[in-house]
C-alpha cells in the first residue's frame, strides 16, 4: 500500500478542516512548496492536493498554487494528484496539461454522472481519480456527499460506484468525513467492503490516519493506496516508520 501525503489549500494557505467542516479550520504557518520539499524527502511518489475554495464554491484562487506545486512536483519526479472544484472538461484539460498527472472529479460524480462519464472515456480512467466523500446513514450505508461536504445526496457510495464500473474506472478516493482530520482512526469496515464489492478498482482510503499501526490495518483491507494530511502536516509519523509505505524513502 502506498502513502500519499495531502496538502489541502484555502485562501493559498496550507489547512484542514475538522470532518470538511469550513468553520472548524486550522491554519499552518508552512508553505505549500516547503511541504511538499518535506514530502519530497520522506520518498513519497505522489501528492495529494485540494483546492477547498473550488470545492467549497467552484472558484479557482488556488489554481496557480496548485499548477506551481505540479511543476515542481515534475521537476522533482514526482506526481501530482488534484482536485477541487473541477466541474467541466476545460479545467482537466488544464491541469493536465500543467503537469498534473491524476485529476480528482468530486461532486460532479454525484451530481452528473453522465458528463462524468464521458470524461472517463475521453481522458482515460488512469488520469482521473473519482472521489466519493460520505457519511454514514442511520442503517450505517456509507452516503454521499456532495459541494465541498455541505449538502447530503440520496445516492449512496455503492450506487455511484456502479453508474461507471462498466466504464472502466479505475482510481477511487473515498473519505469518511467523519473521520477527516479527526485523528480518531480509519474506518477499516468501510474500507474492506469496498474493496470486497469492487475488488478491479484502486482504492485510496482517507480519513482517521493517527499513526503507522492505522497504516498497517489499512493495508490489511487491500486498499492500494492511504492519504494522509493532518498526522502527516503535524509530523506525528516517525519517517522511518513510514519506509514500507514510501517506494522512494
Amino acid at each position: 500500500m502506498l502513502l500519499i501525503p495531502a496538502i489541502d489549500l484555502r485562501g493559498g494557505r496550507c489547512v484542514r478542516l475538522y470532518q470538511g467542516d469550513f468553520d472548524a479550520e486550522t491554519r499552518y504557518e508552512v508553505e505549500p512548496r516547503t511541504l511538499l520539499d518535506r514530502y519530497r524527502q520522506l520518498g513519497a511518489p505522489w501528492l495529494h492536493v485540494v483546492d477547498l475554495d473550488g470545492a467549497r464554491d467552484g472558484t479557482q484562487f488556488n489554481r496557480a498554487a496548485v499548477l506551481e506545486l505540479a511543476t515542481k512536483a515534475r521537476d522533482w519526479q514526482m506526481s501530482l494528484q488534484a482536485g477541487g472544484g473541477v466541474r467541466d472538461a476545460a479545467t482537466i484539460e488544464t491541469l493536465l496539461s500543467g503537469g498534473v498527472s491524476r485529476v480528482v472529479i468530486g461532486s460532479a460524480a454525484v451530481t452528473r454522472p453522465a458528463e462524468v462519464g464521458e470524461w472517463l472515456r475521453r481522458f482515460g480512467p488512469e488520469v482521473l481519480t473519482i472521489a466519493f466523500d460520505v457519511r454514514l446513514n442511520e442503517d450505517g450505508q456509507p452516503c454521499c456527499a456532495i459541494h465541498g461536504w455541505r449538502e447530503q445526496s440520496s445516492v449512496d457510495l455503492w450506487q455511484a460506484i456502479d453508474i461507471y464500473a462498466s466504464q472502466g474506472l479505475r482510481h477511487v478516493l473515498c473519505t469518511d468525513i467523519s473521520r477527516d482530520g479527526a485523528l480518531s482512526g480509519p474506518n477499516l469496515n468501510l474500507y474492506k467492503e469496498c474493496v470486497r464489492r469492487y475488488p478491479q478498482i484502486a482504492w485510496q482510503a482517507s480519513g482517521g490516519i493517527r499513526h503507522t499501526a492505522d497504516m498497517k490495518d489499512l493495508t490489511g483491507t487491500g486498499v492500494a493506496a492511504a492519504i494522509s494530511g493532518r498526522a502527516l502536516l503535524e509530523q506525528r509519523l516517525a519517517p522511518e516508520e513510514l519506509r514500507p509505505f514510501l517506494p522512494n524513502a
